[in-house]
């Protein structure tokens, strides 16, 4: 086995030479991701919509009808007084008039930024900055279109366009780990899957947003070091350090409040909102009634969820829907809630599936719009004309979505037939609406298409992409099934070499994730580490298999199956994994005694748990930024399936920390120095309890990376120490 791996690894150089494989450069770069389109705009006229151009240089306006260009909305070539370079993200006011250009984005934490923002009046070209006091954070126009709101520094601010631009300050108790105004803490945003906690009210003339009192959080430090791309100086001879407050299970979280302000009067308000000081609200949003503001609370368990409707100047919230679940609330229910007029939709798993409902500004339930055990993936709309509704949903599997619209009566139509990966961005008249598609082993395509789904023009068809993969050897995709022993049917992909022989015999690396409704296997040119399964395809270059299979605890087969999991994450999802193997190991063409396993995060975490699992199916694994013990993440995520660790002290004692003795198997574990999400101590503390077990392995760290691992040629180091160690151990 060694020799003939050997002889492999002699023939992939030569090959790479040649074309016909993937280098790791290859898959580490943009050379081989598909073209999409950036930062698309439906506008006002419902016939047209906007985006950002290839060369982040302009905004550019097209034609819904046609999909051909009608005007250039902005060009930072003709932005006279500025230095803008390029375009990194732009807001349209409500009228359309104005935009805020984005530029010099510096982030901050996974979805929250700072940057500098210009103000463009179309009509006249002119351009100013919108704040000179610094970089601004999630601005947001009022809907008159006449004020601006942002936040800095913890505070909120207003800019005036009517009065030269004028700015004032809303908030000034801000302060660096201990108030916070409109912008969510660490934990809020990351789990929450929010940026900006601050809006405005129908008419203009009131404030809202969450305040984060994170005084009595518990305070993290990450080390910082010099490094290279880039360069800390300042941590040349010293190091430095990150701090920031980070509440981890069982810890207290930021205290929230809800406030208002009005803009003319310039007074303050606390909201009177009946809720437990250590509940969340994850979501703000003023309906369309001006003064009523809706506030969406979670408790800690986050099995409650409430929805107050509540009026900003007298402060008097009452309660208009509670949504209750026996074990937690998916997020869901309040990330795609929506407010139309006097009404809004809501997707709820209440029947067992994840539906979407129709509900009065009471909270009074109108209509179950969906049904059966298709679960709504995404929520496009209500289109009042027709009275209709527009969204995504699985597409008679759990592998295949499809655009659909359903009006009042509930008579359904599938507007999109292609079978794979289908979302849509519509009009805002919803007479059109700009499909793009995908499947396993086709790039997506991105296609204009009437309000019928019939397809007007396509827009990017991704041959270019298509060509260059002709080129080289790409992996035979297949999608299958099969059944654990304990009868559990499971769905997976298989990459195989593209010189598949089913006479010979292959080693076999499984890449999973497993977390709590996630899901890999998919009809979806998405599925795989990076799309199009290009890092399979350099693993398949070294005659390896690649196999993904969604355990129980994964999305899109209904709430008792994903929410299996609950209390004692990693036991069902690890022996998962484990039947996965044996399974594999039954086929004629795998190698059952060369079976590795690897996964990031989540993943890494399942890699461990599997491979303490009891049953020695795997011969290695990679485990990268893996959370070793639950009680080292945040309060949110864990909590939410696994309560606190006072509560469920059993559950959390399954964790690979307490199972270091168990593991079986050679092990690699990667990790960033500086990842704010899984923290480093993870890994420290995992690896000393190995060295106490007695059980040696692999460790890579890379320095000052957060918990994506990037910068210079990180990801490249990274993917070739992961395929190297596979190669290596299969040789053994």
């Amino acid at each position: 086995m060694k020799l003939k791996l050997l002889i492999m690894a002699l023939a992939v150089v030569f090959h790479c030479k040649a074309g016909k494989f993937l280098t790791l450069s290859d898959i580490s770069g943009s050379s081989y991701m598909p073209d999409s389109y950036s930062s698309v705009r439906p506008l006002n006229d419902g016939e047209s919509y906007a985006c950002i151009s290839d060369d982040s240089k302009q905004i550019v306006r097209y034609s819904f009808q046609t999909g051909k260009k009608l005007s250039v909305l902005f060009d930072v070539a003709k932005a006279e007084g500025s230095s803008i370079k390029k375009i990194d993200g732009y807001i349209l006011s409500p009228n359309e008039s104005v935009i805020l250009i984005q530029t010099e984005t510096s982030p901050r934490f996974r979805r929250s930024k700072k940057a500098v923002y210009y103000i463009y009046d179309v009509k006249n070209g002119t351009l100013v900055p919108l704040s000179k006091g610094g970089p601004q954070e999630q601005p947001i126009f009022s809907p008159d279109g006449h004020v601006v709101a942002f936040a800095r520094d913890n505070n909120l601010f207003l800019v005036k366009l009517l009065f030269n631009n004028s700015e004032s300050q809303v908030t000034k108790d801000g302060q660096p780990n201990a108030i916070i105004n409109g912008i969510p803490d660490w934990v809020n945003e990351e789990e929450f899957s929010t940026a900006r906690s601050f809006d405005f009210s129908a008419d203009s003339k009131m404030l809202a947003w969450v305040r984060y009192d994170e005084t009595h959080v518990p305070q993290f430090s990450i080390p910082l070091y010099k490094g290279m791309k880039p360069e800390k100086q300042d941590n040349a001879l010293y190091p430095g350090q990150f701090v920031y407050k980070y509440p981890k299970a069982g810890q207290p979280n930021s205290k929230v409040s809800v406030q208002t302000y009005d803009i003319k009067s310039h007074v303050i308000r606390t909201m009177d909102l009946p809720m437990d000081t250590d509940s969340y609200v994850p979501r703000i949003k003023f309906t369309s009634v001006p003064d009523q503001l809706a506030i969406v609370t979670l408790n800690r368990h986050q099995n409650q969820m409430n929805l107050f409707i509540g009026n900003a100047r007298s402060r008097v919230c009452k309660l208009a829907l509670k949504e209750e679940s026996e074990h937690y609330i998916r997020e869901d229910s309040y990330q795609q809630l929506s407010f139309s007029d006097n009404h809004f939709a809501m997707l709820s798993d209440r029947s067992g599936y994840r539906h979407l409902y129709w509900f009065s500004s009471t909270g009074q339930l109108l209509k179950q719009i969906t049904s059966g055990k298709n679960e709504v993936v995404s929520y496009y709309g209500y289109d009042p004309l027709t009275r209709s509704f527009y969204y995504s949903a699985y597409d008679g599997s759990p592998l295949r979505t499809a655009v659909f619209r359903t009006d009042m009566n509930g008579k359904t139509k599938k507007l999109t037939t292609t079978q794979g990966d289908n979302s849509a961005i519509f009009s805002k008249s919803y007479k059109y609406f700009l499909h793009t598609c995908s499947s396993l082993t086709t790039p997506p395509v991105t296609s204009l298409c009437n309000k019928e789904g019939k397809t007007i023009t396509t827009l990017v068809d991704n041959s270019e992409l298509k060509n260059k993969l002709s080129q080289v050897a790409m992996p035979v995709k297949e999608i299958f099934s099969f059944r654990t022993s304990e009868g559990v049917e499971l769905n997976g992909w298989m990459m195989k070499p593209s010189d598949f022989q089913p006479d010979k015999k292959y080693p076999v690396v499984l890449y999973q994730y497993s977390g709590p409704g996630s899901q890999e296997v998919k009809d979806s040119w998405d599925a795989g580490f990076l799309p199009g399964g290009l890092f399979e395809s350099y693993l398949n270059s070294m005659g390896i298999i690649v196999v993904c299979v969604d355990g129980r605890g994964t999305g899109g087969r209904g709430a008792a199956f994903e929410q299996s999991t609950y209390l004692h994450l990693g036991q069902l999802e690890s022996r998962d994994q484990v039947e996965t193997a044996l399974y594999l190991g039954t086929l004629p063409y795998i190698d059952k005694n060369n079976i590795g396993i690897w996964g990031w995060s989540y993943g890494g975490f399942n890699t461990l748990m599997s491979m303490s699992e009891g049953r020695p199916v795997f011969k290695c694994g990679v485990a990268v930024a893996p959370p070793t013990d639950w009680r080292f993440y945040d309060t949110v995520y864990t909590e939410r399936y696994m309560r606190t660790p006072g509560e469920n002290g059993e559950g959390y004692n399954l964790g690979p920390l307490h199972h270091a003795d168990q593991l079986q198997g050679h092990l690699l574990l990667c990790h960033g120095t500086a990842d704010d999400n899984v923290h480093y101590q993870n890994t420290a503390e995992y690896a000393e309890a190995l060295v106490q077990a007695g059980k040696d392995f692999d460790m890579q760290i890379y320095t000052n990376r957060n918990h994506s691992i990037r910068g210079g040629n990180t990801r490249t180091h990274l993917f070739r120490r992961i395929a190297s160690f596979f190669q290596n151990q299969f040789s053994r």
